[in-house]
């Protein structure tokens, strides 16, 4: 046999193994690096079927938050608003214009507009906002500036490191209650006041979960 292959084959089947095991440490960080949603989702940005500017409602005409999306404060969705919420404004304004006859169509007949969700967590992952937002944490935390968006995109990665983050030391990102919708105000420790976001964040009784099954159930 040893005529037929040379000595240094007796080496081969070890480097078979190295190669494999380089090859699947690759792979790996490949599909952790791409798979996730830091890669994935930043910067999705569908068209809708109408074109609601943010920064003209939220920004210009500063139309708080809560006028749109209602259960925000009361519930773990945010809710997306119904065409009556728009006719209430477009009743009178802009009755004619064709960039709003699919809200006028769904005005009328009852079915809701087909707007294209762009922050969708995954099944496996609970998310309640109304804990998040009465506890001083902002819309632009996790949705960005949108009231700056032309149209919204998914400005934040949402991964379970970006939440963690936020989970273990909550006192950065932290606003005073009464400026959670000012999409334009700072975080107290942005203010220079880290003292008063950690009295708020123990007088509020603030502890973010940070087991898996705070998030995972």
């Amino acid at each position: 046999m040893s005529k037929i292959f040379p000595k240094s084959a007796n080496a081969l089947p070890l480097q078979i193994v190295i190669f494999l095991f380089v090859l699947g440490g690759v792979a790996a960080a490949g599909i952790t690096y791409y798979a996730t949603p830091a890669y994935l989702r930043v910067g999705y940005q569908p068209v809708q079927p109408v074109p609601f500017e943010h920064s003209l409602h939220a920004g210009q005409l500063g139309i708080d938050c809560r006028y749109c999306h209602a259960s925000v404060e009361k519930s773990a969705t945010s809710s997306i608003p119904a065409a009556q919420t728009c006719m209430n404004c477009h009743s009178v304004i802009k009755t004619t214009s064709p960039l709003l006859e699919v809200v006028r169509e769904s005005y009328k007949s009852g079915d809701p507009v087909p707007w294209v969700k762009i922050h969708q967590a995954p099944d496996y992952v609970y998310f309640n906002h109304s804990v998040h937002v009465t506890r001083g944490v902002s819309c632009v935390e996790c949705h960005g500036k949108v009231n700056e968006m032309t149209t919204v995109y998914h400005a934040k990665s949402h991964s379970m490191s970006f939440c963690l983050d936020c989970h273990r030391n909550p006192e950065q990102r932290i606003r005073d209650p009464k400026d959670v919708y000012n999409l334009d105000s700072q975080t107290l420790a942005d203010q220079g006041k880290l003292e008063q976001a950690k009295t708020f964040v123990h007088d509020w009784k603030v502890k973010p979960p940070q087991s898996c099954s705070g998030c995972h159930r």
